[in-house]
Formats: C-alpha cells, structure tokens, sequence
C-alpha cells in the first residue's frame, strides 16, 4: 500500500491515488494539476520521513472544482447591556483528485 502525509491549504491530509480531498482554497483553475509538498512517504513497509528523500517524492493532483464550505454563524452576547452580535461566514474551499505518487 503507498500513501502520503501532504502538507495541502494548512493542514496535513492522508492521500493514496485516486483519494478526493477538500483542502482551502488553492489559486488554480478546474482542471489543472497541483504538486503537493510530501512531509511523510510510506511503500510498503518503507517508511520515508527525511526531508532530503521527501524532496524526491511528488505527489500530483489535479483540481476537480471549488466549492465553499458550510455556513458558520458566530454569535456573541453581553448580558444586562443591550449587546448582541451575529456574523456569518464561509469558507473557500478546494477539492482535489490525487492523480500520482512517485
């Protein structure tokens, strides 16, 4: 089994080929292809971790679409003062398909 620790929109995800994840937003268009910077390489039983063999190991994805995420709503209150405040918001979002390991 080969996967990968990728370091994708500020947050470590685990991929393998064929895997879709959402990631934040990236600057890309749908349909065109992103490298992922790799902070972790398993092929079997070989596990890579050091960061100069990392530096050899691509992991490519293509953008599938974008998106946005759920609404979040923020409220905050003060008691016995009148304050009341409600702010909503939605994340940018990026869904990649992982095309290749290597």
């Amino acid at each position: 089994m080969v996967y990968a620790i990728v370091r994708a929109g500020g947050h470590q995800e685990k991929v393998s080929v064929g895997d879709i994840i959402t990631v934040n937003r990236m600057k890309a268009a749908a349909g065109d292809t992103v490298e992922l910077a790799a902070v972790l390489h398993v092929d079997g039983d070989t596990v890579t971790h050091d960061a100069d063999k990392l530096a050899q190991v691509k992991v490519s994805a293509e953008v599938v679409d974008e998106l946005r995420g759920p609404k979040i709503v923020i409220q905050k209150y003060k008691n016995k003062t009148g304050y009341k405040k409600r702010q909503g918001h939605r994340q940018d979002l990026t869904r990649l398909k992982i095309t290749d390991i290597k």
